[in-house]
């Protein structure tokens, strides 16, 4: 990437720091803005990239900057794993999944605990699974987040990642654009008590190294039989990886 973008420029914090302060600031508003901002495709976007893992069968997961958990309720009931681990660097993002996981009565499949996505406290070659939904543009080194993946997961064994990418077809690079621009961060001003995380949000899809690039970064670090799938237009993108 040319620049680190952060979610408040005149902060000497760290983006990582900051990164946790945000979703801290908007954990109370965020599955709402979520459906709402995407017209709830970003709940089809979740079922399409855990369908990825359907043959694989994984009974252990982790799902890195899992939030308030929606990616891994998605393979709880589509997987039936024996148990989800979620990490996440927000204890906000995390009281709002805890409360869900007890909702869902999910306690004995769905585990969250606050931790670094890039350094993760876990042995080698633990997972079957690795998962992540919107989180990897949030990463301080992208290449150390991908390669601490790697690492957890046993030989053979899957990382899905969905993401945000940049359309490229005429009119629907614009009309994404116009909407990321100017429309989110208008909407994020009138719901979320933090207005910097939605103009956050359109700086950080659009420095971020998507499609081949990323691609790449994930054979870089030592993924195999590395694909990629643009869905919706190429709004947002499936990324997969072997160990």
């Amino acid at each position: 990437m040319s620049k680190t973008v952060r979610p408040y420029q005149d902060s000497d914090a760290t983006k990582k720091e900051q990164v946790a302060s945000m979703f801290n600031n908007i954990s109370g508003t965020y599955d709402f803005l979520n459906h709402f901002l995407s017209l709830g495709i970003d709940m089809i976007w979740r079922k399409i990239a855990i369908r990825e893992l359907i043959q694989d069968k994984p009974a252990y997961i982790l799902d890195v900057a899992t939030g308030t958990g929606d990616l891994a309720f998605e393979a709880i009931q589509t997987l039936k794993p024996e148990k989800v681990i979620g990490i996440d660097i927000s204890d906000g993002m995390l009281g709002i999944a805890r409360e869900k996981i007890l909702k869902r009565k999910m306690q004995d499949k769905f585990e969250v605990r606050l931790g670094d996505s890039e350094k993760l406290l876990f042995e080698n070659d633990t997972f079957d699974a690795v998962t992540v939904a919107f989180g990897v543009r949030n990463f301080e080194d992208l290449e150390k987040g991908l390669s601490d993946m790697l690492r957890v997961l046993k030989p053979g064994g899957k990382a899905v990642i969905l993401e945000f990418s940049k359309p490229k077809v005429f009119p629907v690079k614009q009309a994404y654009n116009f909407y990321f621009k100017y429309i989110t961060p208008a909407i994020g001003r009138m719901f979320s008590k933090d207005s910097s995380a939605y103009t956050y949000l359109p700086e950080s899809v659009a420095s971020f190294p998507d499609g081949e690039k990323f691609n790449a970064l994930m054979q870089k670090v030592g993924f195999q039989n590395t694909k990629y799938r643009p869905l919706t237009f190429g709004i947002c993108s499936i990324y997969i990886g072997v160990k």
